[in-house]
């Protein structure tokens, strides 16, 4: 085989490393022997500019092979980034045979112009290029790279080889298992060809069955309208059959019956529309059961939330489906709007309850008034200082009044409730209902206030209260107190109320305060502070270490408070007001003080007071008196009778109303009252008009010692009206009066009376007052301030003392009993004694001692007044301190009516 058949074809041009030539290889032994060491040499790689010369037209083979063997060695410059290796060959074998340059030459023509350059480097490798140290070191550095590029490119193809194998595992699993599920679907479809007969008949039977159910329902809602289309034709047929006789149509009592059953049970609404939802519910259920594939509970399901939410049915799929869900969601939104409409008119209905005062009130220990009148606000005022020690109360007040307007009304008034809360209920006292609705049975005092208005009327309202609350069931655990207007009506109250009514009559109370009054002026303020809880008032209570003690040493052995009486157990629980000072505490007796607060008060041990002796005997002053009555009242007959005790005889009563005389006569007879029996008094009518100037004019003014100014009977209704009149009337006579005395005598009191001076027409009446004492009936509060200002007038506030006593009365029931006989024609009462009576000018006593001076008059001090002053100090403080009195000093004294 020649050499040019062995010769493979030419490397590519791309190769990076030449190996010596076939023929070279293939050599005999002895030629391959070498002079020099072999060694490998770095070449630069055939520049662009040497290629690009290879490219121009080839010469002859040898030509060309000469020139690039006999060619100079290349300059760096056209060294390239990459070299190969040329093997250094022995320099006699340096020249190629003929044949070989006949090949060379032919494969040049068909191998591309880089291979030519390729080829001279071979024949040019006889060349000995020098190999230096770096060159070597980089060259191991790429063998390095290389090596370990081909164990990164091993490792990584083995990693793949492995997980592919495991691929392959994990298919070959899921293969075995897919073919044991198809084997067993393969079992299961042999046996459904099996079940398949049983299975259809199951669903025909379903199918039929939605298709009832579909029919119930459709027949269900249709049975409403087939009922009304009923009715209407019954009660259409019967109207044409018979004209004559009118009968009510069916569908008028079908409907009456509804709005009977939806009256009279409370819960008759509530329970419609619930029973209303549970038909949609079903309804809807069988309806969707009938339209779709799902069983009867989950169609039940799917109802309710078509009904609970409307917007549910939005996923419903289908002609069948979507009728049905948009059916029952309509239902729904209706009953959610009858639902809305029930809860609001319930609330509603509860508001308006609560506004209107229906509520039942759950208190106990209540104070309760039944009632409305001028004397709620005082009355209002006194419960609530008296509950201020505890605290606070609660005050119920029940009226056939609207609750807003009484709240109102009670926002008003100008007072401190002192931690009470009011609670207005609206209702009327004659319905047991009503009160129990204010829990009376829990009361610890119930209080009935006099209507304005008509006295009988306002007392026969009264009587039916107390027989509507002795009719409660359950009890009542306080006392009933009742403002009467007349006094022969208390004696029918207390026989329907027995022991547990209080009666206070209004009217008797203010006319025996008003007598009082007018004969010792300035005992309107010393009742004001007495009955009021706003100072001193009274109270009782048991003290067992005061047992054996004789009243006398009771009377000095409280600090704090003033003894006034006996609670005797040896007497049934009667009260004794002032006993004789021999009279011993026994087991069970109580003590009744005047004090501030019923805890501030408590009994020590008995002083060493020195007793001393009266500056002179006391004889009572009793000459005959003129009174003027101006105006007319209903009990103009009790006072009439009251004066006749009180008054001198031979003295003079003059009566100016606008009452005829004969007409006058006729009441007082038909009230009880024989004017032939009067033993110290004389009547003397005048008629007119108290507010007529020239009516009053006609009247010796000047030459009465006391002038009573009635709320006429004809304008009481009106308490503005009332005291409007009486205010004029006071002002008239003052001016009169001041005209008519004369200037000297008008000016012998030089005493300066508030910011008035003597010169203006406030100051004459002020001077004209000292001559003539006027006491004015008073109903409305405000006039009071008007009154107090002008200092005209020892006024009476009539609404403001009856609220006083009935309240008091209301707190301890027990107090009644001293009012009573305090305002009672015998007994004892409130006087004002001049202090002359119990000592001498200038001489020094301890309050202890002028009590147990006034003891010898049997009477009891229970406060002064000095001459400096204008109001009166009740149970004063350190009662044991010595100090100067003067003979214009007065002292205030419960003692016997004289």
């Amino acid at each position: 085989m020649s050499l040019d058949s062995e010769a493979g074809p030419s490397p590519p041009c791309s190769r990076d490393w030449f190996f010596p030539s076939p023929t070279f290889i293939h050599a005999p032994a002895a030629s391959k022997t070498l002079t020099n060491p072999r060694r490998f040499s770095t070449a630069s790689r055939i520049s662009k500019s040497f290629i690009s010369a290879s490219r121009s037209p080839k010469p002859s083979p040898v030509n060309s092979f000469s020139t690039s063997t006999s060619s100079p060695r290349r300059d760096t410059k056209y060294a390239g980034i990459r070299r190969r290796v040329v093997f250094d060959r022995p320099t006699e074998r340096l020249q190629k045979p003929d044949g070989l340059d006949n090949v060379s030459g032919t494969q040049s023509e068909n191998v591309p112009d880089a291979c030519d350059g390729i080829a001279v480097g071979k024949a040019s490798s006889k060349m000995r290029f020098i190999a230096y140290p770096t060159d070597r070191i980089k060259f191991r550095w790429q063998m390095a790279f290389s090596v370990a590029l081909l164990i990164i490119a091993f490792s990584s193809l083995l990693q793949k080889n492995l997980s592919f194998h495991s691929q392959v595992n994990d298919l070959r699993d899921q293969v075995v298992n897919l073919n044991m599920k198809l084997r067993a679907c393969t079992l299961l479809d042999s046996m459904d060809d099996i079940n398949s007969i049983p299975q259809q008949s199951d669903q025909l039977h379903n199918k039929s069955l939605k298709n009832s159910a579909l029919i119930v329902s459709l027949a269900l809602l249709s049975i409403p309208i087939l009922v009304l289309k009923y009715v209407d034709y019954v009660s259409n047929s019967r109207r044409s059959t018979d004209n004559i006789l009118e009968e009510v149509s069916l569908h008028k009592q079908l409907a009456y019956r509804v709005d009977v059953f939806l009256s009279v049970h409370p819960y008759a609404k509530p329970l419609a529309l619930l029973v209303a939802t549970l038909l949609l519910i079903c309804l809807g259920g069988l309806a969707l059961f009938g339209v779709t594939d799902d069983n009867l509970a989950d169609c039940l399901w799917l109802s309710w939330t078509y009904v609970a939410d409307s917007g549910n049915h939005a996923n419903s799929e289908g002609m069948g489906p979507r009728l049905v869900s948009v059916s029952i969601s309509f239902g729904g939104m209706l009953i959610f709007a009858m639902m809305l409409g029930l809860v609001s008119d319930s609330i509603s209905e509860k508001l308006d309850s609560l506004r209107k005062g229906r509520s039942e009130v759950v208190e106990q220990n209540h104070t309760l008034i039944l009632g409305w009148s001028d004397k709620l606000g005082s009355l209002l005022n006194q419960l609530s200082i008296a509950n201020e020690s505890l605290g606070g109360g609660i005050i119920v007040v029940m009226a056939e009044r609207d609750k807003e307007e009484m709240e109102l009304d009670i926002g008003k008034m100008e007072f401190d409730f002192k931690g009470t809360s009011v609670i207005c209920r609206s209702g009327s006292p004659l319905i047991l209902a009503d009160l129990k609705k204010v829990s009376v049975s829990k009361a610890r005092a119930i209080i009935i206030l006099a209507e304005d208005g008509n006295a009988d009327q306002s007392d026969a309202r009264a009587l039916r209260t107390v027989l509507s609350l002795t009719g409660v069931k359950e009890g009542l655990r306080g006392h009933i107190v009742v403002e009467l207007s007349d006094l022969d009506n208390e004696v029918l109250v207390k026989l329907v109320g027995g022991d547990l009514v209080e009666t206070v009559v209004a009217h008797d109370v203010i006319g025996r305060l008003m007598i009082q009054c007018a004969r010792q002026p300035g005992l309107a303020q010393i009742w004001e502070d007495i009955l009021g809880f706003e100072n001193c008032e009274f109270y009782i209570k048991r003290w067992p270490q005061l047992d054996g003690m004789a009243f006398e040493d009771v009377l000095i052995s409280f600090p704090d408070a003033i003894p006034c009486g006996i609670k005797a157990a040896s007497h049934g629980g009667k009260i004794i007001l002032n006993p004789d000072d021999s009279y011993i505490l026994q087991e069970g007796d109580e003590v009744l003080v005047i004090a501030e607060d019923d805890d501030s008060y408590s009994p020590t041990t008995v002083p060493m007071v020195w007793r001393g002796n009266l500056p002179k005997d006391f004889i009572v002053p009793k000459s005959a008196e003129r009174i003027l009555l101006c105006g007319w009242r209903r009990d103009m007959e009790d006072m009439i009778m009251v004066l006749d005790a009180f008054l001198a005889p031979e003295s003079e009563l003059w009566m100016f109303n606008e009452v005829a005389e004969k007409e006058r006569e006729k009441k007082l007879i038909d009230g009880g009252l024989d004017v032939n029996r009067l033993v110290n008094i004389s009547l003397v009518n005048r008629e007119g008009n108290a507010v007529i100037r020239r009516h009053l004019e006609s009247l010796p003014l000047e030459s009465f010692d006391s002038i009573l100014i009635l709320a006429d009977e004809s304008v009481e209704d009106s308490a503005i009206q009332a005291d409007s009149r009486s205010l004029a009337t006071l002002l008239l006579i003052r001016d009169i009066q001041a005209k008519r005395l004369p200037y000297r005598e008008t000016m012998v009191q030089q005493v300066y009376r508030g910011s008035f001076s003597q010169g203006s027409w406030i100051g004459e009446m002020q001077q004209a007052s000292d001559k003539t004492v006027i006491i004015s009936e008073i109903l409305d509060p405000r006039t009071k301030n008007l009154l107090s200002m002008s200092k005209i007038s020892d006024y009476v506030l009539s609404n403001e003392l009856v609220s006083m006593a009935l309240a008091m009365v209301a707190e301890d029931r027990q107090i009644n009993d001293v009012l009573e006989e305090l305002f009672a024609e015998e007994g004892n009462e409130m006087h004002i004694r001049q202090a002359d009576l119990y000592l001498r000018e200038g001489e020094e006593l301890s309050f202890y001692e002028i009590v147990l001076r006034a003891r010898q008059r049997r009477e009891i001090v229970i406060g002064y007044r000095l001459g400096n002053t204008e109001r009166a100090v009740i149970n004063p403080p350190a009662k044991n301190e010595q100090r100067k009195w003067s003979i214009a000093d007065v002292f205030v004294v419960i003692a016997e009516k004289e």
